[in-house]
């Protein structure tokens, strides 16, 4: 096991992560940017370094500085959470080329999910059920674009190999508009992502957003956590993550999951994981995996009762499993509120001082969060300031320990989202489960 684990992030990941090390019992180095030395995770870490001004890409995304800190405090490894370089196989390869371990999949793995075009490749050669597409990059050709796009059905959904968070994409229903469209697609992608490259897949009109929670070791042992819904999104953001899914029998869970840990095993993964699917009339098509710890990650905690973060560091040490996948049992229902400093209604971001926070309790109530009365919530990055995770014996007692636990939430001086969850646990449609990932924005009226 380590003696001393790096964490490379901030926030209330950064807190997690830190309580996972202490009780693997390793010493922790916080690093932080000079807007961010009131972290909370700053004053419990062992020792902390200042790693460059509130820019995120003068601190949190300069890997020489990060590695640095690493090297003068004699740490081990390296635990990128999530977000920032978590994602980034430059980082990972940088992070073992010099001398350290990174808490995460190999670069080549990371480097290969990353694009969307070789991983898809990938898990149609491992058995992922994929969705329609031209299977691979995009080319300059009208003719051939239009072709594709009729092979495929209208409408298809042009997206950035490099893409994420919901850049990248255009949606096409007409094809008069097909060659435009991969034309805007592959300027934007080139700007955003340093990737012109592009690719085209059948648009499905309301598919749920489920995903798939692997574990695996470097002893070839791979297992699933179950699934997660995450379907309530404002453009392309999850805002709340409910395990198990409704509506997925255990027999569809076993048989996707079986899939997704046969195609960690053909791929030589290793770490913590997330395959994401759409899924539509009881079929699940792959659109990406995440080869990092997930912001949703509690809620399968919860229902399996595994603690997926320090699974990751004992995997990241050459440790096995320590679970098999017979062990892994779904337990009752969790559902999860991620808290922004925005206001619920136009999500403009409320930075600022934090007055008073007090944070809910009781019977199966978790929160996940940095906050305390008198900090300030810096303007730099992103407006997420922790998590409420319920959960209870049924879906159902779930959300209404949920609506308790949001209505103990004190957080005055800034604004937050929480009366947009409040409106959400009370609405029919949510309650009843099962809403496609575009029901949130029809609701605000988004276009």
């Amino acid at each position: 096991m380590f003696s001393k684990v790096l964490i490379a992030n901030r926030g209330e990941i950064a807190l997690r992560i830190l309580r996972a090390c202490r009780e693997l019992g390793i010493s922790t180095v916080a690093v932080h940017s000079k807007a961010d030395s009131d972290l909370k995770h700053i004053r419990l870490a062992d020792e902390s370094v200042c790693i460059g001004p509130a820019s995120s890409s003068e601190s949190y995304l300069n890997m020489a500085t990060i590695i640095a800190a690493a090297e003068v405090t004699n740490a081990d490894a390296i635990h990128p959470g999530y977000g920032f370089l978590s994602e980034n196989a430059d980082f990972a390869e940088r992070v073992e080329e010099s001398g350290f371990t990174f808490i995460g999949p190999r670069a080549e793995t990371i480097r290969m999910m990353g694009d969307k075009v070789e991983a898809i490749k990938a898990m149609k050669e491992a058995g992922i059920p994929c969705v329609p597409g031209s299977g691979g990059a995009l080319s300059d050709d009208a003719d051939e674009i239009r072709a594709m796009a009729e092979k495929i059905g209208y409408p298809v959904i042009i997206k950035a190999a490099g893409g994420g968070g919901g850049r990248g994409m255009q949606v096409v229903r007409n094809p008069q508009d097909v060659v435009g469209a991969v034309k805007l697609t592959k300027t934007e992608a080139k700007q955003a992502f340093g990737n012109s490259t592009v690719y085209m897949e059948k648009f499905l009109e309301a598919p749920r957003h489920i995903e798939i929670q692997v574990l695996a070791d470097k002893h070839g042992n791979a297992i699933h956590l179950g699934e997660r819904d995450c379907s309530l999104q404002r453009r392309h953001q999850k805002v709340l993550e409910e395990a198990p899914a409704p509506g997925i029998s255990p027999e569809q869970r076993e048989k996707i999951g079986k899939v997704c840990t046969d195609a960690c095993k053909r791929i030589g993964y290793f770490g913590a994981g997330t395959f994401e699917f759409l899924y539509e009339k009881g079929e699940f098509y792959f659109i990406e995996m995440n080869t990092r710890v997930q912001v949703e990650h509690p809620v399968t905690e919860m229902v399996t009762g595994v603690d997926i973060v320090r699974e990751q560091i004992r995997i990241a040490a050459g440790l096995p499993l320590s679970y098999k996948q017979e062990d892994i049992k779904i337990h009752n229902h969790a559902i999860e509120c991620r808290i922004n400093a925005e206001d619920s209604r136009t999500f403009i971001p409320s930075p600022g001082k934090v007055k008073e926070f007090h944070a809910p309790g009781g019977l199966g109530v978790r929160v996940e969060s940095h906050l305390y009365s008198g900090y300030s919530v810096p303007p730099y990055y992103d407006s997420m300031i922790g998590k409420i995770i319920t959960w209870a014996n049924n879906r159902e007692n779930a959300i209404n320990r949920m609506q308790v636990a949001l209505s103990e939430t004190i957080i005055e001086g800034i604004k937050t989202n929480i009366p947009l969850h409040q409106e959400l646990l009370a609405d029919e449609k949510v309650r009843a489960g099962g809403m496609d990932i575009h029901y949130l924005e029809h609701k605000l009226g988004i276009k």
